[in-house]
This record gives C-alpha cells, structure tokens and sequence, in this order.
C-alpha cells in the first residue's frame, strides 16, 4: 500500500474518554434545568452509547420509556444545545485529558510531515472545547481538517463522515488510518475503505471489532506501554508510534 499520509480521529473515547464524566454529566445537568424526571447512570449511558449523535440518543431513550414526556424534535434540539453548553463547562475544568500517547502520536505525526483530521459525529463546539483544554488556544488548526456534527446526512455506523473527510483531504484510503474506539465508528471507517486501529474504552469493551487492524487498551507511553488485545499480535505490549502504524499497516 501506499505510504502512510494521514492520520484520522475520532473524539469521544479516541482522543479523550469524555462519555462517562463529561458528556453524560452534561445529559443529566440539562435534564434536571428542563425539569425532566429522569437521569441517565453510568449503564444506562453505556447502553444508549450504541445510538451515535446526543440528539438520536436522547430521541431513543424515550422512545423506549414512553411513561416520560416525548419531546417535539425542536424540544429535542434545545435541550442539546444546553448539553453542548454544560458540556464545554465540564471540559474547562480539565476533567477529560487526551488519553495516553494521544498527544505524543500527535506531536510526532505533525513532525514527520503526516496530515491529522477528525471525523466525529459530536458537535463542532464540543470537539473546540475538548481540543483547546488540551491543546491550547491553537488545538483545532493542529488538524488539516475537522469533520464533526450534522456535516454528513448520516453518522456513524455510516460511512459518510469519513468519505466526506477524505473528499476534504483529497486523499485515498489506502494512505490514512482511522482511530477510533467503538465498533460503530469501525464500521464507519471500514464502510469507507480505511484501515482502523482501535483503542477500546470501558463503555466499548467486549464489542465486536473484527475488521481492526489491530485492538488495543492505549496507545501507550514511554513506561507505560499499551497492550494489544486482538490481532496479530494480541497480548504483546507497545509503545504506538508511526513506525509501529507503518509496520502493522504493511504486514495486515
């Protein structure tokens, strides 16, 4: 294959695990300014996780407890829109560190002249929030190019976000690599031709990644190296940098 070009992230659970402590906190803060009589714990967010896009989330959830109020579309949209908000709040406190080796791969990716996108279905104003409280000020123009929200007519596991992405790099798949975290975004990126490494989260866990280069618990930092729990190498510990994405991408 062509020489690794590109590389391509999603946010939430591949840069940053923003869901458990930052996004699902945002849920619960708006609910309770709207008077809803619900709030989401920490499983049955991880269930409703498997519905990607906040505002489909939050349709499917009561479309499974009707004894809540069912909400207009417009409802809908407003109580996200103050979720975003919380959300960027939460974010701020610095609760939602890039995970191990995010920022090393990064750094060295951008070193070696390699192009950085993002392709997420979160809102272009939670990827800014994320990135500036971990990148600074400067965080979003780190990346050639963002691909985030209601760009694409479908979200993941659709592959629209990711051809749409690509089309904006003017790059084939062949020369970019997904990293993502759930099985929804490796279907994404699979449906889109990309080969996909996966970092999973304690909500993906246990999902179905077959298609993955490679699964792994981190990306792994000098001392604290990430474990490879499927694919060719499973149960070897590493240290992910762009010579080990080079080596994996050409042995398959």
């Amino acid at each position: 294959m062509s020489r690794l070009r590109a590389l391509i992230f999603d946010v939430d659970g591949t840069l940053a695990d923003t869901e458990r402590d930052a996004h699902r906190v945002a849920f619960n803060r708006a609910f309770s300014e709207f008077a809803l009589p619900f709030e989401w714990d920490v499983p049955t967010y991880g269930k409703y996780l498997k519905i990607t896009g906040g505002k489909e989330r939050l349709r499917g959830y009561l479309q499974d407890h009707p004894q809540y109020p069912q909400l207009s579309d417009s409802e809908i949209r407003e109580i996200h829109r103050r979720k975003t908000a919380l959300y960027g709040e939460i974010i701020a406190e610095g609760i939602a560190p890039l995970r191990p080796g995010v920022k090393r791969l990064l750094d060295s990716a951008a070193a070696a002249g390699l192009r950085l996108a993002i392709a997420t279905t979160t809102t272009p104003d939670n990827v800014a929030a994320l990135l500036q409280s971990n990148l600074g000020e400067g965080g979003w123009n780190r990346f050639d190019y963002i691909g985030a929200g209601d760009i694409v007519p479908q979200k993941k596991p659709a592959a629209d976000i990711y051809q749409h992405v690509l089309q904006r790099l003017g790059l084939a798949a062949a020369d970019c690599l997904a990293l993502e975290d759930s099985e929804n975004g490796l279907r994404s990126a699979l449906g889109a031709e990309l080969a996909v490494l996966i970092t999973q989260t304690e909500y993906t866990q246990g999902q179905d990644f077959s298609g993955a280069l490679r699964v792994l618990d981190q990306l792994g930092e000098p001392g604290q190296p990430g474990k490879v729990l499927q694919g060719r190498d499973a149960s070897e510990s590493v240290v992910v940098d762009l010579d080990t994405l080079e080596h994996w991408l050409a042995a398959g």
